[in-house]
């Protein structure tokens, strides 16, 4: 496996490199904090794509917030999504709060909608989607047409860095890649 993950990785095409995903989350963290900025909101990290997302836009977002995570997964290390398997739900009560769910892609929806089902079964003021990448393409949920904030839009490509993997590897890229065909 990992002689596979070093030959992705070698041919892979880097479609944004790291300063340009810092000026993407400098955008969104100005955009958040203009939109959200005096909502008292809860940042709710998906694990494990939104960790990297989460931890580099944090220290960009100066105004007072609280942060939780909740593990809601359809790949498990595949990839293919499957049906949404939840390993862990957020800790702080989310009613009446305004939530924004950080995670690495929208790609069809799916994992988004669940948590955004669940943050308003919980009776969240608001449930807002934060994402770096959007996937274009046309297999996406009814329900979700785009996130609320996006770092930027990206072709159908197999994507992986700055928190999207291959395999559950390359999440620590410095840059957005695609995987060559």
């Amino acid at each position: 496996m990992l002689d596979e993950v070093k030959r992705v990785q070698e041919h892979a095409r880097c479609l944004f490199d790291n300063a340009q995903v810092e000026a993407m989350l400098d955008r969104m963290a100005e955009e958040i904090t203009a939109r959200y900025g005096q909502s008292n909101p809860i940042l709710l990290c998906v694990m494990n794509g939104g960790l990297v997302v989460t931890g580099r836009l944090l220290p960009k977002l100066p105004f007072p917030l609280q942060v939780d995570y909740l593990h809601a997964t359809r790949y498990r290390g595949r990839l293919q999504g499957d049906d949404l398997q939840w390993k862990a739900h957020p800790s702080l009560p989310l009613e009446g709060r305004t939530v924004l769910i950080l995670d690495d892609i929208l790609d069809e929806g799916n994992t988004l909608v669940g948590i955004r089902d669940y943050c308003i079964a919980q009776r969240c003021r608001e449930a807002a989607s934060v994402v770096l990448v959007d996937k274009q393409h046309d297999r996406r949920h009814p329900a979700i047409t785009r996130a609320d904030i996006t770092g930027c839009e990206t072709p159908d490509l197999y994507l992986f860095g700055c928190g999207l993997d291959y395999k559950g590897y390359l999440r620590n890229a410095p840059g957005i890649f695609a995987v060559a065909d």
